[in-house]
């Protein structure tokens, strides 16, 4: 008997559960998860995040488990809230540093944090388990931190990004990588194995 690869496999199953279209506009089967190193403490904007908003921080028992099997429906999730809160949110470049930090849930304008936040929330209140909704710390080309959603598949770590309408693996970004929220470990975060290609 003949052996199929695991891309041809996954294609045809992409087919089977949505059509062409799914299975074109869905990432292909197959990419990598970031590898996270040593416990790390989050950034001090998260703590102060979640003494403000407790409820998107209480440890859940949804924690613990894997990546989830990305079907169609939450395909669409992911497209849907990532280009509504892209455009819901106006752009407002924080000139204050640390002290102008101060991440909000859907805010009429905001940085790159509110997006990520806002995001999370969305998916959380569509169900999504906060296992794989992770906060990640990244440093752009020009040197300046940011924060994204990585969201973690069985096809793959996704990244939800307010600095682009689509949605990536996250070794095909252009950032290097500093800490992602840790999903074993409620309150902690995770230093980066590797970087990205």
């Amino acid at each position: 008997m003949q052996r199929t690869s695991g891309p041809i496999i996954a294609a045809a199953i992409a087919i089977a559960i949505g059509g062409v279209q799914w299975a074109r506009a869905a990432p292909r089967a197959d990419l990598a998860h970031i590898e996270l190193g040593r416990p790390a403490l989050p950034p001090l904007t998260y703590t102060m995040f979640c003494l403000r908003y407790e409820a998107e921080c209480r440890p859940r028992r949804s924690f613990r488990g894997g990546p989830i099997q990305l079907t169609e429906k939450r395909w669409a999730d992911l497209l849907e809230i990532n280009r509504a809160v892209n455009l819901a949110i106006e752009p407002v470049r924080n000139e204050l540093g640390l002290a102008g930090e101060a991440w909000t849930i859907n805010p009429a304008r905001g940085d790159c944090n509110d997006y990520a936040v806002s995001k999370r929330h969305e998916l959380l209140q569509r169900g999504w388990p906060a296992r794989v909704l992770l906060l990640s710390e990244v440093v752009v080309n020009s040197g300046e931190h940011h924060l994204v959603l990585l969201v973690r598949t069985r096809r793959g770590d996704l990244i939800l990004d307010n600095l682009t309408s689509q949605i990536k693996p996250w070794a095909r970004t252009p950032y290097r990588w500093i800490r992602v929220q840790s999903p074993g470990r409620d309150g902690l975060w995770a230093t980066v194995g590797r970087e990205g290609v």
